[in-house]
């Protein structure tokens, strides 16, 4: 049975007596129900008990919301990550933003994305347990003045200052087979005085609670847009806001149960995921200075010691900057330590690059070009141990790129370690069909070594196994039909091809590549009717930020194509074009297992890693991609005959560049290149507003940053190739069993024990550990049966 839930734990039950904790502005997990029951071994019990009274588990499952915490790939990595550790014996967790009204929920109103609010916590939230005990004032603004300690020692006060609180509210993180439990904590902000009774008996009603309103804002919307100066203020406020409690409730913990500050490398091991909580070393070197005393370049080693710090871009204006004013009128403690940090780091590089002063702009923290600001990625370098990219590609691109004078002064600080995804949700979760197969013929240790999947591959060239893969494939095909009938009144073949994109709308991620496949073959089946033309479905899903044009006329021009297709008598049995609005983690679930074929067409250099190309092809989707992120080590686990590669390199497209790159010139090369941009210029997908997908035109024949044109041949011979082989149905479903059978080292599993031993020093392997649990899964089942229900007993954590 699943051990008591302890949100504060207790050291001696940690791995090496060392709690991670992992600071992450998104978290993705999606619904929890089927998930948590599925990891303490009680689903087919609880299944079948409700069998008995005609209720049926999943359909009970729909009704659960899916915590409104992330955008896209980098909250549903920290979930999966989250997920893993519980599973192999690591204790800690995660800690977020309790956002009140998600993102946003995204609808089709005539073709566009609109936002609405995402009103998950109408209801509430059963899986939440409110900790009013576990509150920190988060304090802003003020000034900072020379004063004395009790010992007549120099200090700096920060005075002064208004306060908001930080209140907690705990999610269990259930590893699987329950031997750990874990504690996502995410902070909602409170005002210090809620009401303002005066103003509010002089009759001025919206001015009473405007201070209560405005600091509540502050967990209100994830990435509150940044196209007005009030929008990127908040931004900057939520980073401090919930990095700060984070660090405080971190602190108190450890205290609790050590003497001496010294020890906190020792016992405690900080990750944060990406620049949005980059500001939390710097608030543990503030309490160290002024709380605790400690010495600043001892604390600066501590907190070094303490931190890890995963990069996720390689794209400049990705890179978090925030102006030197923020810092002067919000936080103008921080502003004076990151000035100490900065002049300790300048010193260090004047001594290895005498007279330099170029190389020493570059490493500076603090920019000068343009408004004076503090890049956020340089805080996170020079306060931790380790930095770790999150694909090989990425690692060295980083070295050699956004990075590359910092790891000249410190060339041992950045390490890869290549993401992953729990195959507990996204195979047995997702896709039971195929995890039944799979487990009837190599058994159920998979769950927690997908290496074992190698065991499938042979059975690629089985005809039971291959004909029972596509079994499973066609079902899911049709439950997904249904479903896009059902949301969006549109039919589908599930004999057809499924082809799917979906992430986030990005330029670099570049659906307008896929856009202009779909006309080219719109194009070719006009041109040429009586040409046999490989069916298929074309599947988009994504969210555009709110101030993003070019990506929401994108998704514009997305449903204008499918709106031209399905009323084309010639195309519309021939080629399907669906949108599927409010992409999350539930509707993942239903489209991964029944692609096809999977879309990673980035631009190569600009994805750090995708974690959406590992989980379909863990369903056995083949994957058509650039040699970008993650696709190059997928490309040598699954073998690069089993995907369809394209594109050019990383080199090459240094190379184009730097000899001048014009898009035109491919234009005029590529006839049907030409035909098609004509056809979207020409308002064919938009009759009334003949110019209105004269942007995207414009930004291919000019400019085109992100080399679509110079990919559309490589991209449009691919896709003939993947009808070709479509075609051979034995064939295709070889080289998908293949695809499922060597994607083991894309495990979540593999990547927490990797930063276990590489960034947070655990050493050892907690994998024998998971180990032995593996083979008491049956043993534990059948306690599970006679146990009853889960019970999980939360205690105070402070």
């Amino acid at each position: 049975m699943v051990k008591h839930w302890s949100p504060s734990g207790r050291e001696r039950d940690c791995w090496m007596g060392k709690r991670v904790y992992y600071l992450s502005m998104e978290f993705l997990p999606g619904r929890l129900l089927s998930d948590t029951l599925r990891n303490i071994g009680l689903y087919d019990n609880v299944r079948d008990a409700l069998a008995i009274y005609q209720v049926d588990l999943e359909a009970l499952g729909e009704f659960e919301h899916d915590p409104a915490l992330g955008n896209g790939g980098l909250g549903r990595l920290a979930a999966c990550l989250l997920d893993a550790m519980a599973t192999v014996g690591y204790c800690g967790g995660g800690y977020g933003i309790r956002f009140e009204y998600g993102m946003f929920t995204q609808k089709l109103e005539n073709g566009w994305q609109v936002e609405y609010p995402e009103l998950w916590l109408r209801h509430g939230n059963p899986w939440e347990f409110p900790r009013p005990e576990v509150a920190f004032p988060i304090r802003f603004n003020g000034r900072v003045v020379d004063s004395r300690d009790n010992y007549d020692r120099p200090i700096r006060r920060w005075i002064d200052t208004e306060e908001v609180t930080a209140i907690a509210y705990d999610v269990p993180v259930v590893g699987y087979t329950g031997e750990t439990v874990n504690t996502l904590r995410l902070w909602s902000a409170r005002a210090r005085e809620e009401f303002d009774i005066v103003r509010f008996n002089e009759g001025d009603f919206n001015r009473a609670v405007e201070s209560r309103t405005a600091w509540e804002n502050l967990s209100r919307v994830l990435y509150p847009s940044d196209a007005t100066p009030a929008g990127r203020e908040l931004r900057f406020k939520q980073e401090y806001f919930f990095a700060t409690a984070s660090i405080h409730d971190i602190l108190a913990h450890y205290l609790h149960n050590h003497e001496t500050i010294e020890t906190l490398p020792d016992h405690v091991a900080i990750q944060i995921n990406d620049t949005h909580p980059a500001i939390a070393p710097v608030e543990m070197i503030r309490v160290l200075v002024d709380d605790h005393r400690v010495d600043f370049d001892r604390a600066l080693e501590i907190t070094r010691r303490t931190f890890g710090y995963t990069n996720h871009t390689l794209m400049p204006e990705a890179l978090e900057v925030w102006p030197v004013a923020y810092f002067e009128r919000f936080l103008p403690r921080h502003l004076e330590i990151i000035y100490e940090m900065n002049e300790r780091l300048i010193r260090e590089a004047s001594r290895t690059n005498p007279g330099d002063f170029a190389f020493l702009e570059r490493v500076s923290i603090i920019g000068e070009n343009g408004e004076r600001h503090v890049r956020m990625a340089h805080v996170a370098f020079a306060t931790s141990h380790r930095v770790n990219g999150v694909s090989r590609v990425h690692t060295r691109l980083m070295q050699e790129t956004v990075f590359r004078d910092l790891n000249r002064l410190h060339p041992d600080r950045i390490v890869n370690i290549t993401n992953g995804v729990t195959p507990r949700r996204w195979i047995a979760g997702s896709n039971p069909g195929l995890a039944k197969i799979i487990t009837d013929r190599i058994g159920d240790r998979w769950l927690m070594r997908l290496d074992d999947l190698e065991a499938i591959a042979p059975l690629a060239d089985d005809p039971p196994f291959r004909a029972a893969f596509r079994a499973v494939k066609h079902a899911n095909k049709e439950a997904l039909a249904r479903h896009i009938a059902e949301r969006c009144g549109i039919s589908i073949d599930p004999h057809s091809l499924f082809d799917v994109h979906i992430k986030r709308l990005h330029e670099y991620k570049r659906q307008l590549l896929n856009v202009l496949h779909v006309v080219t073959r719109y194009y070719r089946i006009e041109a040429n009717p009586q040409s046999v033309h490989q069916p298929r479905t074309v599947i988009f899903s994504g969210k555009s930020a709110p101030g993003y044009a070019m990506a929401k006329l994108t998704i514009k021009l997305i449903n204008e194509v499918a709106h031209v297709v399905h009323t084309d008598p010639m195309a519309r049995h021939l080629l399907k074009v669906v949108f599927l609005p409010n992409y999350n983690v539930s509707l993942a679930q239903r489209v991964i297992p029944a692609a096809d074929l999977s879309q990673q067409i980035s631009t190569a250099g600009t994805e750090a890693s995708g974690t959406g190309n590992m989980k379909l092809a863990l369903n056995g989707a083949l994957t058509v991609c650039t040699l970008d992120g993650a696709n190059i080590e997928i490309a040598e686990a699954v073998g690069r005959e089993n995907m369809f590669i394209f594109g050019l390199s990383v080199e090459e497209i240094v190379a184009l560049r730097s000899a001048g790159y014009d898009p035109n010139t491919f234009i005029h090369e590529n006839h049907e290149l030409g035909v098609v941009i004509d056809m979207i210029a020409s308002g064919l997908f938009s009759p009334r507003e003949r110019d209105l997908f004269r942007p995207l035109v414009d930004s291919l024949r000019h400019g085109d940053r992100y080399m679509l044109c110079a990919d559309y041949r490589g991209y449009v011979d691919s896709q003939d190739r993947i009808d070709a082989v479509h075609r051979d149905r034995d064939e295709w479903t070889r080289h998908a069993i293949l695809n499922v059978a060597r994607m083991g080292r894309m495990s979540s599993d593999r990547a927490i024990v990797e930063y276990g031993r590489e960034v947070w020093g655990l050493g050892g392997d907690p994998g024998a550990l998971a180990e032995s649990e593996a083979r008491a899964i049956e043993q534990r089942r059948r306690q599970a049966q006679t146990a009853g229900i889960l019970h999980l007993a939360s205690t105070t954590a402070h």
